[in-house]
């Protein structure tokens, strides 16, 4: 039988990214104990208010077709977030998703295609290179150096640029390195943006969990309004990754552009995750506050535990929820050390490789488990690191 060319672009792009993980799960379902540091996924439950919330709005019969765009209360609600960033924004400039996945894949269908390249920042977040390759388009990698600590910096941008650019898909705060851009640095990615006439598509889903660093958008400067889509979702700062609840904000003329692309897609979000979604919008809750404080102080509990060691170098994060490790000392790339650790050590961490040649000898490590969970995790890599760094020296 035949297929259309999507399949092929796509193949091994999928959960073939996270192929140490799968294995990891399956090991623990035969009986192993595995301490899983691998996926994002939130350690606290979402606010109970907020599940009530989508209790009540079911019970109350929302559970019908929804709006196209989005129901009118979530739309309101972002158009109020959206505001205290930039003055001018209205319902016009709001499209609901189910999650920051499924808007970056519709946001990337309107802006590019075949013979188009999209600018990514390597490392990147795994499904990028899906989301790219769905539209035809070919990815340019904009390197991210750890001596920056992972920070895109302007001048790389340009030098990325050729004929062919469309797009550049700008992830602040940076997963997975935990990098939080200033206000310098994204006035002058803008910058460029605007010189080459670039879209930039920024995916924003970690804005509410950076540790003492100011976030910063293309979104909120006026000067970068005409070409800066922002995404986000409530799966990060709510505790909320199994609900599929997103969003775009961009300008009107594009979400006007790419309604009938999401309305072909999925035709809106359930009412009652929409109304659960208005309340997390407009109203103040502790998820995201608890959050930050609990992954600041795991990061610093994981670089304490490195502090004897001279092999495994932690490299702090400025936000999100995970740490990167840098264990080239050990002769071994990131994808060589997590499939020796999770082996012999039983801890399940994902290879930096899995997000691209700059973070080839890195582990991304969650810290989305218990402290003394991560502590004992972290000593484990320790212990690893010594021993192979044992027989390194001896090889040589």
């Amino acid at each position: 039988m035949r297929y259309a060319s999507i399949t092929d672009r796509l193949s091994g792009l999928g959960s073939g990214k996270w192929a140490l993980h799968i294995q990891a799960r399956a090991m623990a379902s035969s009986g192993i104990p595995i301490i899983e540091l691998t996926i994002g996924e939130p350690d606290l439950p979402p606010d109970r208010a907020l599940l009530d919330e989508a209790a009540r709005a079911m019970y109350a019969g929302r559970y019908k077709y929804s709006d196209g765009r989005g129901e009118r209360p979530v739309v309101a609600a972002l158009v109020e977030k959206y505001r205290k960033r930039r003055a001018d924004v209205t319902e016009s400039n709001i499209l609901c998703f189910p999650g920051t996945q499924t808007a970056l894949f519709a946001v990337m269908l309107g802006l590019a295609e075949a013979g188009d390249e999209v600018l990514v920042g390597d490392p990147l977040y795994a499904t990028y290179e899906g989301v790219v390759a769905s539209t035809g388009a070919t990815i340019r990698t904009v390197p991210l150096r750890a001596e920056n600590r992972f920070h895109m910096q302007a001048e790389d941008l340009e030098k990325a640029i050729t004929p062919k650019s469309r797009v550049l898909l700008l992830n602040n705060p940076h997963n997975p390195s935990g990098a939080v851009l200033n206000r310098e640095e994204v006035i002058a990615i803008g910058e460029v943006c605007r010189k080459h006439d670039l879209w930039i598509l920024c995916d924003e889903v970690y804005e509410e969990l950076t540790f003492g660093s100011d976030f910063h958008s293309p979104f909120d400067f006026p000067e970068f309004a005409e070409r800066t889509i922002a995404v986000a979702s409530i799966s990060k700062s709510h505790a909320a990754p199994g609900f599929r609840s997103g969003w775009a904000a961009g300008p009107a003329e594009f979400c006007e552009r790419l309604l009938p692309v999401s309305e072909t897609m999925l035709f809106g979000v359930q009412p009652f995750i929409s109304d659960m979604t208005a309340m997390a919008v407009s109203q103040p809750f502790d998820t995201a506050r608890i959050m930050r404080e609990n992954y600041g102080r795991r990061a610093k509990l994981a670089a304490d535990t490195l502090a004897g060691s001279n092999v495994i170098k932690p490299l702090m994060p400025e936000g999100g929820m995970f740490i990167l490790l840098d264990v080239a000392a050990t002769g071994l790339d990131g994808e060589a050390f997590a499939r020796k650790l999770l082996r012999e050590k039983h801890v399940a961490v994902m290879p930096g490789g899995s997000f691209g040649e700059n973070a080839k000898d890195f582990l991304r490590l969650s810290l989305t488990v218990p402290d003394e969970t991560l502590v004992e995790a972290v000593g484990r890599i320790a212990d690893l690191g010594q021993e192979l760094a044992g027989l390194t020296a001896k090889r040589a």
